[in-house]
């Protein structure tokens, strides 16, 4: 008997070293963060205060500003990574440069890969940074929070009559989504059938009269921040165009639409609010 309590004590005291090394290690862990997306959802788990550096644009919260950068889009400093001395960094494939990523990896830095390829995925990417940071049962708050959210949104949409719309992603060159993209899977919840899903490319470079063919009943404009602003399109000069007949356009708000965490819902809630009355607008009119 006495053996047994002296084994459990034993036990005990193990444990609770194990737990309170591990709780200092994460404490500890600077994380370097290579994508606005991968910000917003160390923040939205609670481990916003072991980012140590990040990139351009990443700007939500506002706690995320104070940051220090090393790098953007095209490419990071490696050297100003380096110096930092992260336990881990945290990318993105689909917004850093290859280059860059495969230099880190010949490093021996330690690299995780935050890539949600659907909306739904969004959840798991919140629950696999609550592992990697300790922040286990905040990621999974966050991660139930979210997924309740996009069903409600989802169950909202199914039954909506579909239209068609086209996304002006940028307007010099002119470009915009196909059916293997992000946004593509967001214009199919508010039930919005993409006029150029079937292209060849994911991102495909189109003109004023490909999209006259096409015939939108919709054209959806992102709110896109940039250093240098896109040129606007003056679609009033071709009235054949089903949307510009009816002056159907709709504003939605990029910096939500298109980042990979749970502020995306309230950009997706927007957008399908804004074609559901474009809908109820053609249903009058016909």
């Amino acid at each position: 008997m006495f053996k047994q309590l002296l084994l459990s004590l034993f036990l005990l005291a193990v444990a609770h070293h194990a737990q309170a090394s591990q709780a200092q290690q994460n404490k500890a862990l600077r994380i370097v963060a290579l994508s606005p997306h991968i910000v917003e959802n160390l923040y939205a788990i609670g481990a916003g205060d072991k980012i140590i550096a990040t990139v351009e644009h990443a700007d939500y919260p506002a706690a995320a500003k104070a940051i220090p950068r090393i790098g953007g889009f095209y490419g990071i400093s490696i050297e100003k990574l380096l110096a930092l001395k992260p336990d881990l960094v945290i990318a993105w494939q689909g917004g850093n440069q290859a280059e860059d990523l495969a230099q880190l990896e010949r490093l021996g830095i330690r690299l995780h890969y935050s890539n949600p390829h659907t909306p739904a995925e969004v959840a798991d990417d919140l629950l696999a940074l609550g592992k990697l940071t300790g922040n286990i049962a905040q990621s999974e708050r966050a991660a139930q929070a979210y997924s309740t959210k996009l069903a409600a949104i989802q169950a909202h949409q199914q039954h909506k009559m579909p239209v068609t719309a086209f996304y002006q992603l940028w307007s010099e060159p002119m470009m915009t989504v196909a059916k293997n993209t992000w946004i593509n899977q967001l214009m199919e919840t508010c039930q919005s059938s993409n006029v150029f899903a079937n292209s060849a490319t994911d991102y495909p470079q189109v003109s004023i009269e490909n999209v006259v063919v096409a015939q939108p009943q919709i054209i959806i404009i992102p709110d896109e921040k940039s250093a240098t602003p896109q040129p606007k399109i003056n679609w009033q000069q071709w009235p054949e165009i089903p949307a510009v007949k009816q002056q159907l356009f709709i504003s939605v708000n990029a910096d939500l639409l298109h980042r990979f965490s749970p502020r995306m819902l309230e950009g997706l809630a927007d957008m399908c609010d804004k074609i559901e009355l474009s809908r109820q607008h053609l249903k009058s009119t016909q």
